[in-house]
């Protein structure tokens, strides 16, 4: 494998995260249409559905916010591609930005001046998970602006409980309202660092819509919370009905004694993600 050839599995995916949704999401919005009993809030959920039919038939982005692109990287440290794989992957935005094309959505965050081709200081953003073997694979996730704005870090008393963390995280999703274009996908980090926190939250965005952190304990916390903030009111876009959420994903670490970081990260509906498998023979698999 040449680097010209993982460069254009890149744009494949980048392609497909752009305007193709995932089928976890599409069900997910399909179960929630099903469901729906206010009539405006049910013809929202149709438009969304519709919208996400053009953008795959016409191959164009489901939404004008194409987004900022983190590449999350589960790496095997003897796989020999392990050295090219951040030259290749900025290479390989900053051509697809041109082709798809892509909105150049990074600036300078004091000038506001912006780079034309999706990189920067920074960006796109690496998170690296080193792992024994030869393969790697790449997550591509795209996330726009408006839900990223509605993402949150709380630093909760080390004594709080259970019962604080999910009102913590029930008054923040309702203060969100219809801004990050709900119904959302939740992803809340728990324990850790600042930092820790935020990033876990954002990686529980990868786990298939729906699908329960392998501890019961989690798994049940992330179904009532699930169940709390359908039963908001919020609604499809803001405006009232029982879907505001499609699923809230829990990843956890452990976290210092005197602290309790909660990150939330919200996701819209369009959750868009692409996947690339690099076996350590070359064979490069777009999922």
């Amino acid at each position: 494998m040449d680097e010209e050839q993982l460069s254009a599995a890149l744009i494949t995916a980048l392609q497909q995260a752009t305007a193709v949704l995932p089928q976890d999401v599409i069900t997910a919005l399909q179960r929630a249409e099903a469901s729906e009993d206010s009539p405006l809030a049910k013809e929202q959920l149709q438009t969304i559905l519709r919208n996400i039919e053009v953008a795959k038939e016409h191959r164009v982005p489901l939404c004008q916010d194409t987004g900022l692109h983190t590449f999350f990287i589960t790496a095997g440290t003897a796989s020999p591609y392990l050295s090219k794989l951040q030259r290749v992957i900025k290479h390989a935005l900053a051509e697809a930005t041109e082709q798809i094309p892509l909105r150049p959505n990074t600036v300078h965050p004091f000038t506001g001046e912006n780079s034309g081709d999706n990189l920067g200081r920074y960006m796109p953003y690496l998170s690296w998970e080193l792992i024994d073997g030869d393969e790697i694979t790449i997550t591509i996730l795209p996330k726009g602006g408006g839900s990223e704005n509605m993402s949150a870090l709380k630093m909760l008393l080390p004594t709080a409980g259970m019962s604080e963390i999910k009102r913590t995280v029930v008054d923040h999703i309702i203060a969100c309202g219809g801004k990050p274009c709900p119904p959302t996908i939740v992803g809340i980090g728990i324990g850790g660092g600042a930092d820790i926190a935020m990033n876990l939250g954002k990686r529980a965005l990868l786990r298939p819509v729906g699908d329960h952190h392998p501890e019961p304990m989690v798994a049940a916390l992330e179904e009532e919370l699930v169940h709390l903030l359908n039963m908001s009111g919020v609604g499809p876009m803001g405006i009232g009905g029982k879907n505001t959420v499609l699923a809230v994903h829990i990843e956890y670490a452990y976290r210092h004694t005197a602290s309790l970081p909660v990150g939330i990260v919200v996701q819209c509906w369009a959750h868009r993600w692409a996947k690339i498998h690099l076996a350590a023979d070359g064979t490069i698999k777009v999922i």
